[in-house]
């Protein structure tokens, strides 16, 4: 297959699970990821989220750049609203001196929280997203012009430059700004309600070359739960149905057990929902998430799938990034990977 594989991890808490214990366990992703050929691993943004133990990529980052050799690592993303441009520019140009040539900077516009944390981040409008990004840049290449205020500021360390910058959406959006900047460009299929179709060509039609990209490169976030059996994938997936259902409500608890959502009372318009709901993820034995995948680049034609899986059990969640990894045949059937 010539679309590679990558992982994005939105370090989910289990219910049962200290948060604490959640960050832990991305470190035993990033390395399983490696060693099963995945081509980059991305730790998503959000905060105040009791179900996802992400606030901050960048620490988590540092640690896995330790643990892992050649894997990409990166954002996906970083929210720049909620930081100052200057500080962005600070922090992954030092992952880029500690990891030359390893390191991933997505950026989103979306808070990544409710209204209430990112008041409490002090986070800026959406809307000033390109103004945020224009000065990161200008920051990092000392290109501000002199009447700007912040013309002449110094990012530390100078001597790297920042790494690619990867633009994240999930409406097609901001599609034609990454194309027409010479950036990546991420879709995320995982939770739009639109397809990605569109949005990558549109993206590819803007495409200018750039130092970091003399081509476009289209990633395509998809969310897999992936089983020895079409029945247990099936089992394992109830989780994302109340997790979806909640994340509706504004109800931001712990990932909940198969057996916790089985168990939950849906409404005739809930389960309707969560049916619709279902298109959005690849759910089954390796034959049959392969089968999805195929299909789904076949359709959209990205360079990179981005899997993303939310799964309760944690030594389940590893077994189903290695079982898609040997479907898609980027591991053979007799590799021992290992824990």
């Amino acid at each position: 297959m010539s679309t590679d594989l990558s992982v994005l991890d939105l370090v989910p808490v289990p219910s049962g699970t200290a948060p604490s214990q959640a960050i832990r366990a991305s470190l035993d992703l990033a390395r399983l990821a490696e060693r099963c050929g995945y081509r980059r691993y991305w730790i998503s943004e959000h905060h105040g989220m009791p179900s996802i133990a992400s606030s901050a990529p960048e620490v988590l980052l540092a640690r896995i750049g330790a643990l892992t050799e050649s894997i990409r690592i990166g954002s996906g993303g970083i929210m720049l609203p909620n930081h100052a441009p200057l500080r962005v520019a600070e922090i992954f140009q030092t992952l880029e001196a500690l990891y030359p040539g390893r390191i991933d900077l997505g950026l989103g516009r979306a808070p990544g929280s409710d209204q209430r944390a990112s008041r409490a981040l002090r986070a800026a409008s959406g809307e000033q997203f390109a103004d945020l990004l224009n000065e990161m840049i200008g920051l990092s290449r000392n290109t501000l012009r002199p009447g700007h205020p912040f013309h002449g500021v110094t990012v530390s360390p100078g001597d790297v430059e920042l790494p690619p910058i990867w633009i994240l959406g999930s409406s097609g959006a901001s599609a034609h700004v990454a194309g027409a900047a010479g950036m990546g460009y991420s879709f995320a299929s995982h939770f739009s309600p639109v397809p990605a179709e569109p949005a990558l060509r549109r993206y590819r039609g803007a495409f200018q070359p750039s130092a970091a990209f003399d081509a476009p490169h289209a990633i395509l976030g998809v969310s897999v739960i992936c089983a020895p059996t079409d029945e247990e994938a099936e089992h394992l997936a109830a989780t994302v149905d109340l997790m979806w259902l909640r994340l509706r409500k504004g109800e931001f608890l712990p990932l909940p057990s198969p057996e916790e959502a089985l168990a939950y009372d849906y409404s005739d318009m809930e389960r309707a929902a969560i049916q619709e709901n279902r298109s959005r993820h690849v759910i089954g034995s390796p034959d049959t998430v392969r089968a999805e995948l195929e299909a789904r680049i076949a359709d959209g034609q990205p360079d990179e799938v981005m899997v993303v899986s939310n799964i309760h059990d944690a030594s389940k969640r590893l077994r189903s990034y290695e079982l898609v990894a040997r479907a898609m045949h980027q591991i053979n059937a007799t590799d021992d990977i290992g824990r």
